[in-house]
């Protein structure tokens, strides 16, 4: 099966699960194929599959994270103020490393809007769909949304990391107040910790809650880089933290603070 073909056979199964949409015609364009097949995943329920879709999911989706490219944390310069921190600009999805941070929303189960920007339906998106079944089995066994600030660990299925930490940052309407500063450095506080508890040695943070969720770019920077300085003055479990932006303003500001 080429790689095209294995791309409409993921979109022809998923089609057949939602009889709304089974009469559907799958374009001949690829971008518009694998829009399709992105949008697809991205609106399906957490449910079981069979192991034949996911064998050519897998194979698929590893494929394309080839494609683009894949970047070695250990390969990135390190700030010159502290040899454990790095800057990169870059796409995190693309980076191998011990674990990702995934900015979440409380249900931790992934963004169900059809190809939306944020961190959270990328990683989802590239990873596959184990990784909705493994955070809806996990959340279904909580029973409750997850409480901002709190970190979970999944497998990173195929990602080239090996595990996503999922976390929920505080969201910011209005006026900056004490509590959302303390709520975001707890969720670097918790991802440090669950990831030094889980025996990884390096980590790679997305901008949290700067995007959808509306926290101050500059504070938001701040707050990582003493939170992440402070866990490692007192905890050397883990080696290297990698601050991943994607936009040039947060790079220029990340980069005067890690000079």
């Amino acid at each position: 099966m080429t790689h095209t073909e294995k791309r409409r056979y993921l979109i022809k199964a998923l089609l057949s699960e939602m009889p709304q949409y089974r009469d559907m015609e799958i374009p001949e364009n690829t971008e518009e194929q694998k829009r399709l097949l992105r949008s697809l995943m991205n609106i399906r329920s957490p449910r079981p599959v069979g192991s034949e879709f996911l064998k050519i999911q897998d194979e698929y989706l590893s494929e394309e994270v080839r494609k683009k490219g894949i970047t070695d944390s250990d390969t990135l310069s390190a700030s010159p103020i502290n040899n454990h921190l790095v800057l990169w600009r870059g796409d995190i999805t693309t980076l191998k490393i011990d674990a990702i941070v995934n900015a979440a929303n409380s249900a931790l189960r992934g963004c169900f809007v059809p190809c939306h920007s944020c961190v959270d339906n990328i990683i989802h998106s590239v990873s596959g769909i184990q990784l909705r079944l493994a955070c809806d089995k996990m959340m279904t066994e909580q029973g409750y949304d997850e409480p901002t600030g709190k970190a979970k660990i999944t497998p990173a299925f195929n990602l080239p990391c090996r595990y996503v930490l999922h976390t929920v940052g505080p969201i910011v309407h209005g006026l900056l107040t004490k509590n959302h500063c303390r709520q975001l450095a707890d969720c670097y506080r918790s991802c440090m910790e669950l990831a030094a508890d889980n025996g990884l040695k390096s980590i790679a943070f997305c901008c949290i809650s700067t995007g959808e969720f509306h926290f101050p770019q500059k504070k938001a920077a701040e707050i990582a880089v003493q939170t992440v300085a402070d866990f490692l003055q007192t905890d050397e479990r883990i080696e290297r933290v990698i601050f991943n932006v994607f936009k040039q303003e947060d790079y220029d500001i990340y980069k005067r603070l890690l000079g």
